[in-house]
């Protein structure tokens, strides 16, 4: 019957898109990451936007090869110049069409619309073909311009239906899968166009695979099943200009995204600096051949991809802000070390990858660009799904339209800051510069969007100085009011807490630790409760009460530690009388949570001391464990502190 009962749900989800978006939430606890490829919802249209990004840089670097190594035979036009005039062109479509694009996708189907796409791929690939076999350069570099056409009609398709195939337990996941598979796609065409550009028939061979895989991708495409328009109704607004100036106010609707598509379009900025650059900076600065583009890419390449995928472990399944920070550091220490680790002279002889790995300062470097791809993983991956997930639905992929536009313009912004710069710098002080940049705008950010930051402090607590075993967070409702209830054990309780509940949390706590420096920054940040005895400052009090009652009438969470001070030795003192004013002014339920093995830590009062004690425990395992909700009318502070007790058991 089970299996009868699968199978009917299986075709019901064929024949119903509101019924397969059921099936999926119901199923979410069954797929992993790599599961989802699997996935009809998903493996599709993973497959379709592996093909497209892998035929795009299949023709882009077996072209940048040729201007880079033949550009004298094709043109005497200097080869830097060509380089860099082909990326802008590329660009220059997002720029232009992404406004018209973003109404596509909200305004069709999505998956006849993917469709579309592909079959223009297949007539520039076949224009690509015939240019390749005439040997026209200039023929070439505009296709560029359709290809970056075609990928700016795909783009906001590509992230807006992610978040109609996947629920937000798979959001993280699907992004950091589209982001390796791009990079991996990257990788896969890059080292294919480098090799076949460089054989005898090189150029009628690149034409013909460009054409094959472009055929194949429209195939699979029509794999994809239906994702339904959120606008049919949507007017399209034909003139680009004012339509991307309404995009634009859109996009400044929501500060948060607004300020995330910028530090996504300045990712794209450094990105597409690095990429253009490697072709010259390898055979410039390193001496190398077409061999060592391709490993420096390929290694490049790998490290976003397995940084991408390395997100959803990091992160829990959740999408984590916190991850962003720890991305831009990374990008800005391993960007100024690539700068010291080039060598002052490049060698004479132009050697091929073999040569240029024996070299051993050379590991250095490719292990900077690796780590720089592996940085870049953790930063872009959580901002792509932090603006799908704060979208609004109607308009989302107008939204990721207008970041296409930013990220567009930054790139433009690249290509034309290259071309003037390395007239006075050289490839190594460019990538130098880039670095120090990227600090500078990563500090403007995170003091615009605290919460990126508090978020960051919150992860390295919980990755570093402890390691979370989490027990039943499920029972933690998704949706609607309800009131945490947890043994209070350190100053960090919160941050813990915080970091492992899916769910934004409001947190009640002590006055004295809300001011505590630094984690006061996180606790103002995360729009902490701060209260007082009633002896102490009842009018604190009051204003406490009346805040909680706000937040559970608007549906939040809020948590509350009943004991009203951290534990002294490790046992739970007794629940204070609070709760139940709370729970009279506002019934909700309440779940009971428990911290395990935080005693004796290092934010804890183990020696009975005030704060920071030297700690018995560095690292150590503590445990987060979640009870079943309990009605509003059947609490009590001392049926709560039975429930927590339950919970902890023996581990402090």
């Amino acid at each position: 019957m089970r299996l009868e009962a699968a199978a009917t749900k299986r075709q019901w989800c064929d024949l119903c898109p509101a019924y397969q978006s059921l099936y999926i939430y119901e199923h979410v606890s069954e797929t992993s990451q790599f599961g989802l490829l699997g996935k009809r919802r998903f493996g599709p249209f993973f497959a379709t936007q592996f093909l497209g990004a892998f035929n795009d840089n299949v023709f882009k670097n077996a072209l940048v090869l040729m201007l880079a190594f033949q550009g004298a035979k094709l043109s005497a036009i200097d080869s830097n110049f060509l380089i860099n005039l082909s990326a802008g062109l590329f660009i220059l479509p997002f720029f232009l069409f992404s406004a018209i694009a973003g109404q596509f996708a909200d305004k069709f189907e999505k998956s006849l619309l993917i469709r579309r796409i592909k079959l223009f791929e297949i007539v520039i690939m076949t224009a690509a073909l015939i240019a390749l076999v005439l040997d026209n350069a200039a023929i070439l570099i505009a296709l560029l311009f359709l290809l970056g056409l075609q990928s700016t009609l795909f783009g906001p398709v590509k992230y807006g239906i992610l978040p109609q195939m996947l629920t937000d337990e798979e959001l993280i996941g699907g992004n950091g899968l589209v982001e390796m598979g791009t990079f991996l796609a990257i990788l896969f065409g890059t080292i294919l166009g480098g090799t076949l550009i460089g054989f005898s028939i090189g150029k009628v061979a690149v034409g013909v695979t460009v054409v094959f895989v472009a055929v194949a991708g429209y195939v699979v495409s029509r794999r994809i099943p239906v994702c339904d328009s959120p606008d049919p109704e949507l007017q399209i607004n034909w003139n680009p200009f004012s339509q991307t100036w309404r995009i634009m106010q859109l996009v400044q609707e929501n500060r948060t995204v607004f300020l995330s598509i910028l530090g996504i379009s300045w990712f794209w900025l450094a990105g597409a600096t690095y990429l253009t650059q490697l072709p010259n900076y390898t055979r410039l600065s390193l001496g190398g051949n077409e061999q060592v583009v391709t490993l420096l890419l390929a290694t490049f390449s790998v490290g976003i991809g397995l940084g991408s995928l390395f997100c959803e472990k990091l992160s829990a399944r959740r999408v984590e802000l916190g991850l962003v920070p720890f991305g831009s550091i990374g990008l800005t220490v391993f960007g100024v070390d690539l700068y010291f680790a080039t060598p002052a002279l490049a060698a004479a002889p132009m050697v091929g990858a073999v040569g240029f790995v024996q070299q051993l300062g050379n590991l250095r470097l490719l292990l900077d660009l690796f780590l720089l791809g592996l940085f870049g993983g953790f930063y872009i991956v959580p901002l792509y799904a932090l603006v799908q997930q704060r979208s609004a639905p109607r308009h989302r992929s107008r939204i990721i339209a207008g970041n296409n536009i930013l990220n567009a313009l930054f790139m433009v912004i690249a290509a034309l800051a290259s071309i003037l710069l390395l007239r006075s710098l050289s490839i190594p002080q460019l990538f130098l510069v880039l670095a120090l940049c990227n600090a500078a705008v990563a500090v403007y950010i995170y003091t615009l969007v605290p919460e990126f930051l508090m978020r960051f402090i919150v992860w390295l607590l919980i990755h570093t100085i402890y390691r979370v075993d989490k027990k039943d967070l499920d029972r933690i409702p998704e949706e609607g009011a309800a009131v945490l209830v947890c043994n209070h054990v350190s100053f960090v309780d919160a941050l813990i807490i915080g970091g492992c509940v899916r769910r934004p949390v409001r947190f009640v706590m002590y006055y004295k630790i809300f001011k505590i420096p630094i984690l006061s920054f996180v606790f103002r940040t995360a729009r902490a409760i701060p209260i007082a005895g009633s002896k102490e400052d009842p009018e604190m009090l009051a204003q406490a009460l009346d805040r909680i009652a706000e937040d559970l009438e608007a549906g939040e969470l809020v948590c509350v530690f009943p004991e009203g001070q951290i534990t002294r030795s490790g046992d739970i003192n007794e629940f204070k009388r609070g709760i139940e004013r709370i729970i009279e002014r506002t019934p909700v339920p309440v779940v009971p949570m428990a911290l395990q093995n935080l005693w004796g830590s290092f934010f804890s009062r183990y020696s009975g001391t005030a704060f920071l004690t030297w700690p018995r425990k560095f690292w150590s395992r503590i445990g987060l464990i979640a009870g079943e909700a309990i009605p509003a009318e059947t609490i009590s502070a001392a049926y709560l502190q039975e429930k927590v007790s339950e919970l902890r058991g023996d581990a402090q």
